[in-house]
């Protein structure tokens, strides 16, 4: 019996202790924001904001071109997590439903350039966008974006491709649609967990990219939220309370789609992920 309720108690509770790990930093950031400069330069941390202030978000925002990052941001975002998606549709169906040479190869390419980390390239892509007279762009940015997040998209989605029968799109195929026609009416449809997957982590994957952004535009006007969150650093010291508040604002777009997303996404993840 002792046995039996030692064996349900020690997971739950190491949840429980996970849970609040990866929880508090992000309270920590929210209750910083909300804090006074006094509390939060106190010795004596405040654990419970009481002396609630939006002075910090006011501050964050007051910011010149705030509102040209947000806009570039989203537009840089948006566009390279459809692009990729788009792409990804073609090449996760060509290497789940079609058998050809070098398809391992594909697969095993697709894998090593995720793991590749993107920054080791950093001065190679300045080189290209510089010689192609492209520095201050969103356009560049928008098409690295989207090649970083297409080896995920693409792996993640053949699994779910992989795991839609065959009989479905053979079927349709037999009452006269065309293939096209039978990926569009059958198997897209069933990859709607798989799509918000991909779209989730590619979204955060392009909206928290730093180092091409910094090496790439240095123009205000073409720069993204990233390095916002960057501009609150003076001769004086870090601006802890704008900062917290530039990082709250910064997240909350995340937390929503995710919230939002949360089921679909996670579905598609454990799905795309052992499947194909």
């Amino acid at each position: 019996m002792k046995r039996s309720l030692f064996g349900r108690l020690w997971p739950n509770a190491t949840a429980v202790v996970l849970f609040a790990g990866f929880v508090f930093p992000v309270y920590w950031m929210f209750a910083t924001a909300l804090k006074p400069t006094g509390d939060i330069l106190s010795e004596d941390p405040v654990w419970f904001p009481t002396d609630i202030t939006f002075e910090h978000f006011g501050t964050a925002t007051d910011v010149d071109h705030f509102w040209t990052y947000v806009t570039n941001s989203l537009t840089v975002t948006v566009l390279a997590v459809l692009f990729a998606l788009v792409i990804a549709l073609a090449g996760s169906f060509a290497l789940a439903r079609m058998r050809f040479k070098g398809r391992r190869g594909f697969i095993i390419g697709f894998m090593l350039a995720q793991m590749a980390p993107w920054e080791v390239m950093v001065i190679a892509i300045y080189m290209i966008v510089r010689d192609g007279s492209m520095l201050n762009s969103l356009v560049p940015l928008t098409l690295f974006y989207m090649m970083m997040i297409l080896p995920f998209t693409i792996l993640t989605l053949r699994g779910f491709v992989a795991a839609v029968p065959k009989e479905l799109e053979e079927s349709a195929m037999v009452d006269g649609c065309t293939r096209a026609q039978a990926f569009r009416r059958i198997i897209l449809p069933l990859l709607a967990p798989g799509l918000m997957a991909t779209s989730l982590l590619g979204f955060i994957t392009a909206w928290n990219e730093f180092a091409l952004v910094l090496v790439l535009n240095k123009d205000a006007g073409a720069q993204t939220l990233p390095l916002w969150l960057s501009s609150f650093q003076t001769q004086f010291g870090d601006d802890w309370g704008a900062t917290m508040a530039a990082s709250s604002l910064f997240a909350i777009p995340i937390l929503v789609l995710f919230v939002y997303l949360q089921r679909k996404a996670v579905s598609g993840l454990t799905a795309g992920a052992v499947k194909g």
